[in-house]
């Protein structure tokens, strides 16, 4: 939207200041940092108030696969508003979401065949811990309340999804608020400490089985930790001993699905399906809020047996249909536009623009996957302030690459040109330089 007529970028600028409260931000940097003011986006670009055209190397947190303004997406939420824009699933459905929920089972890690709609991929984690845990109550086995989950997990900002996550400074203040949850020791970017991770996940489902509702995972990257990549061979041994402990595996792959890892799921480089698999950003191109939560039909059939066994779930915008048109496009593009090869392509690009960083001075180590790409310029972690000096210099010269602390990444839209690409390869390396020059 263009700044009307008679203001400007500065009062915009103020009235976000006097009247917005802004994600992850504290009330002092608010009042210091400007923020950009972006008024326009097409493709890989950002466009902010004074003209100004930058690369959207994180794809703006994750979400927009494949770039702004796709004009089938643009074109298949016109197409929708003609007929309808909402309407409430309790006692109805719509074409749509009915349409959605069969295409995403088709493309779903086999097994995997019922889908509970929500909004955000936090609520699509919120739902489910609690499918999880009202399965065990109501099929005799209601001592399943602990949940297990990785250190340096991030599952979303909502209680349960908080509970989950052992990064402190998305969790460490709401501490009295969350409920009980084992988290295996941080490996960090240790192999040695992904086998130690996984060993104490399997010993405390051999201890403790009876008592745990599932073991969640973000599969092979944490993404709010640092990026940090581990391996499908471990993956697959936590669903081996979930299956031991007859307990459920959650993938949680907001952040990992639709393409990001070079396939369409980041379980099925591990060959496994989970019980339960959550999926927002990517699934509805980061154009409208729309996330899902899929089950198997052992899951399914646990909520069978009378109207007191319902899942007492449901938020307003449960199957929107402007969300469902959007996620439903968003599927026929990744058909149409073979958008899974391209990424096979491209993440070439990425690994090879990552080894000349690693050779940067101040880099203290890199990693890739698929079309995610990370460095670390320094050992502050989420609060170190390398990082958001490589930002202000890759702003300078026409990136946007918000950073993790210490840890700077991109993470493109998955359909970035080659050349646009290199481009944004080439401003992190020079950013990178200059900052830690």
């Amino acid at each position: 939207m263009k700044i009307p007529v008679g203001m400007t970028r500065d009062d915009i600028v103020a009235l976000h200041r006097a009247y917005v409260w802004p994600p992850y931000t504290s009330a002092d940097e608010h009042a210091t940092r400007p923020p950009l003011v972006i008024v326009r986006a097409e493709g890989a670009w950002l466009e902010d108030a004074d003209g100004r055209r930058l690369l959207d190397g994180n794809a703006s947190w994750w979400t927009s696969a494949l770039g702004h303004r796709h004009p089938r997406i643009v074109r298949a939420i016109a197409q929708q508003l003609e007929s309808l824009d909402h309407s409430a699933m309790a006692d109805s459905t719509n074409v749509g979401a009915a349409l959605l929920a069969k295409e995403l089972v088709d493309v779903a890690p086999a097994g995997l065949v019922r889908v509970h709609f929500s909004d955000d991929g936090s609520t699509s984690v919120e739902v489910a811990v609690k499918l999880a845990h009202q399965y065990w109550a109501q099929n005799g086995r209601a001592a399943r309340t602990r949940f297990v989950s990785l250190g340096g997990a991030f599952h979303g900002d909502t209680l349960g999804a908080v509970s989950l996550g052992s990064v402190d400074a998305f969790r460490k203040v709401y501490g009295p608020l969350l409920f009980d949850v084992m988290h295996a020791p941080d490996a960090g970017n240790d192999a040695d400490g992904w086998e130690r991770l996984v060993e104490a996940v399997e010993a405390e489902l051999t201890r403790d089985g009876d008592h745990i509702a599932a073991v969640v995972v973000e599969p092979l990257v944490q993404g709010a930790a640092g990026m940090r990549i581990w391996p499908a061979s471990l993956l697959a041994r936590l669903r081996e001993a979930t299956r031991r402990a007859d307990t459920f595996l959650v993938c949680d792959e907001v952040f990992t699905g639709y393409g990001r890892t070079g396939r369409m799921w980041a379980s099925q480089h591990a060959d496994i399906t989970p019980d339960l698999l959550c999926t927002a950003k990517g699934f509805s191109a980061g154009t409208l809020p729309m996330a899902a939560t899929l089950a198997t039909e052992r899951v399914w059939q646990g909520f069978s047996g009378g109207s007191d066994r319902a899942l007492m779930h449901g938020h307003t915008f449960c199957g929107h249909a402007l969300g469902a048109a959007v996620a439903r496009e968003t599927l026929a593009i990744f058909r149409d536009e073979d958008v899974l090869g391209g990424v096979l392509r491209k993440q070439q690009l990425i690994a090879r623009g990552f080894a000349r960083i690693a050779a940067l001075p101040g880099v203290l180590r890199t990693r890739c996957f698929g079309m995610i790409g990370a460095a670390d310029v320094g050992a502050g972690g989420y609060g170190g302030r390398n990082g958001w000096r490589v930002y202000d210099e890759a702003l300078a010269r026409g990136a946007c690459l918000r950073p993790l602390g210490d840890t700077v990444y991109v993470t493109p839209p998955l359909n970035i040109a080659d050349a646009e690409l290199e481009q944004l390869l080439a401003v992190l390396h020079d950013a990178i330089a200059a900052a830690l020059g």
